[in-house]
């Protein structure tokens, strides 16, 4: 499943478009507090650069910021949380949300985990590695192994559309994005993440199906950004 859950292609593209502007919304207003201005404000530039590789449109992203920067006179405040748990056949999982409401997205995350387990905050963080993840692809076919070293990554993984995940240290995120596309290659998303140590692996089909679905639901409740399974393939 590489670092971040993903749904099936299928079932991506047949998401609203609304929703995935949601998320990028959200994650840029959160960034935006540190600052306005992306040239000075990494967190910022890369959830900037997220919205616009989803042809977000300019006047949506504008608002986001200035909502987020405390610049448009509307009080909108998001708070992170994080939960930690097992889908079904003790598939360690972490769920990240951005809520208004951390009361009630608890209480739906409970809901949610019902066919798996729910653990207390550390219960599974500690099978992942906190890293930055980049996912690039390049049209002029450049060895992925040589730009992750000229950049500073630490690793790299091709994924299923043909994309490159680059793995680096949380600290080296922005550096190792601004370094890529003289690699070759172009950034597509980056944030920082969590990577499995030992997936888990040998699942039956049926068994995979059963840890699909679980993740499909957690995946399309409204506040959750980020799902990372700690399952091979």
């Amino acid at each position: 499943m590489g670092a971040q859950w993903k749904a099936k292609p299928k079932e991506a593209a047949a998401n609203a478009r609304g929703k995935i502007f949601g998320k990028l919304v959200k994650e840029i207003m959160i960034a935006a507090r540190n600052g306005a201005d992306p040239d000075m404000n990494p967190k910022l530039r890369l959830a900037v650069h997220q919205a616009k590789k989803a042809s977000m449109p300019k006047e949506t992203l504008e608002r986001a910021i200035k909502k987020g920067a405390g610049l448009s006179g509307e009080v909108v405040n998001y708070e992170r949380t994080q939960y930690e748990g097992f889908a079904p056949h003790q598939v360690p999982l972490i769920v990240e949300c951005l809520t208004d409401n951390v009361n009630r997205t608890v209480a739906e995350i409970r809901v949610l985990f019902r066919k798996g387990q729910l653990g207390a905050s550390g219960s599974v963080s500690w099978d992942f590695d906190h890293v930055g993840l980049i996912e690039a692809s390049s049209d002029s076919g450049a060895d992925p192994e040589l730009a992750a070293i000229e950049a500073g990554a630490q690793d790299f993984v091709p994924d299923d559309e043909g994309a490159i995940l680059f793995i680096t240290e949380p600290t080296d995120l922005d550096a190792v994005c601004k370094s890529l596309p003289e690699q070759g290659f172009t950034v597509n998303s980056a944030k920082l993440g969590y990577r499995p140590k030992n997936p888990v692996t040998n699942l039956t089909a049926e068994q995979l199906e059963e840890v699909e679905a679980f993740l499909e639901a957690i995946d399309g409740h409204d506040d959750v950004q980020n799902v990372y399974v700690g399952l091979a393939g």
